[in-house]
């Protein structure tokens, strides 16, 4: 093909015209079209779901968790956890380590974690906050080096406090009722969640990050699994909540299906998500 004054032949156009629509193929095997918050998932088309949160087959101390943070969750615990929570700092630390003993699923780090659920997002083409989403979710978890009373106050399935949970609640006559001391339709903003990472994460995040509402709900209920999953505690809801499970239950696949024990590569995708950090978080975040 001639360039000048010289008009390309039909042959040259087609071939350019080949030519551009290969590298539009190319490109958009590279970069997932982006989609909204609440697309379906395809990431995880292939899974068995059926394996995952298998509770019933999970080992001793996975059960004999949970045991102890139905038993030690009490509404006292948790005035006295936000209470601390904004009395007392902690630090500026880096976002780095964890474990979770209430999870039957994978075992891998923390963070290794968190990227496999950003990595989801990111193949699926989700808007680059719900991406923050996945990699920050369970930062909260950070807790555990702040002197906590246990793993019990900072990870497992959350719920509500102050109001009955299942028979194995208090017989007090206030707390083992279905309202408890709240008024129906509250709002789960006016309502007590056990003490732990999501809640914590929650609070630190609504004051230093420019995250919008739906990820702001989706680090606070993530595991709020009674709500989201099975339908409990929709007669404390208002009109604002339901906006707020659609997020959750659009984030849940990614937290819940990306697990694999499969390594990730932490240092190839570092720059990528540094560079999305700083677009919804100040350089320090004060813990």
């Amino acid at each position: 093909m001639k360039f000048g004054d010289d008009k390309p032949s039909a042959a040259d156009s087609e071939r350019l015209s080949d030519a551009v629509d290969r590298v539009n193929a190319l490109k958009g095997q590279l970069t997932p079209p982006i989609t909204t918050w609440d697309t379906e998932p395809a990431f995880d088309s292939d899974k068995d779901k059926s394996q995952f949160r298998k509770f019933e087959d999970a080992c001793n101390s996975v059960k004999a968790f949970y045991a102890e943070q139905h038993e030690k969750q009490t509404v006292k615990f948790n005035i006295e956890a936000r209470i601390a929570f904004h009395s007392q700092k902690r630090a500026r630390i880096c976002l780095i380590r964890c474990s979770d003993a209430s999870d039957p699923d994978t075992d891998v780090p923390q963070i290794e974690h968190l990227l496999q659920t950003a990595e989801a997002m990111r193949r699926d083409g989700k808007p680059e906050w719900m991406q923050v989403v996945g990699l920050t979710h369970d930062l909260g978890k950070l807790l555990s080096f702040f002197g906590t009373d246990g793993q019990w106050a900072v990870v497992g399935d959350t719920f509500v406090v102050g109001c009955k949970f299942d028979e194995r609640d208090s017989k007090d006559p206030v707390y083992s009722t279905v309202n408890g001391f709240y008024a129906a339709g509250c709002g789960l903003d006016n309502v007590m969640l056990s003490w732990g990472h999501d809640e914590y994460l929650y609070h630190v995040f609504r004051e230093q990050s420019s995250l919008p509402e739906e990820g702001l709900a989706m680090i606070r209920y993530h595991s709020f699994y009674p709500w989201h999953r099975e339908g409990a505690y929709m007669h404390l809801m208002d009109s604002r909540d339901y906006k707020h499970l659609e997020a959750v239950r659009a984030f849940n696949p990614y937290d819940l299906y990306s697990k694999s024990n499969e390594r990730v590569r932490v240092a190839e995708l570092k720059p990528y998500y540094q560079n999305l950090i700083a677009k919804f978080f100040p350089n320090e975040i004060d813990w």
